[in-house]
């Protein structure tokens, strides 16, 4: 049921990648592991419903789990 790879990422706006990289980066400074992951969790869970869609939350998924591969 997945599509194509790169195929949610070439319809993207995410225009300034690298700024709200460096603000979740800054959001994430001073917690601990286990608040880090916390917020990590709220943040996929809160992506989740803005997306709301869920063959692009598992294509998402695919995708993430995909490039974890690739770096193993």
């Amino acid at each position: 049921m997945t599509k194509a790879p790169g195929k949610m990422i070439d319809k993207t706006g995410f225009t300034h990648p690298d700024d709200f990289y460096a603000q979740l980066l800054a959001a994430h400074d001073g917690l601990s592991k286990a608040e880090s992951d916390a917020l990590n969790a709220r943040l996929v869970l809160v992506l989740a419903a803005f997306v709301g869609d869920q063959d692009k939350l598992t294509e998402a998924l695919d995708l993430a789990i995909r490039e974890k591969e690739k770096s193993s």
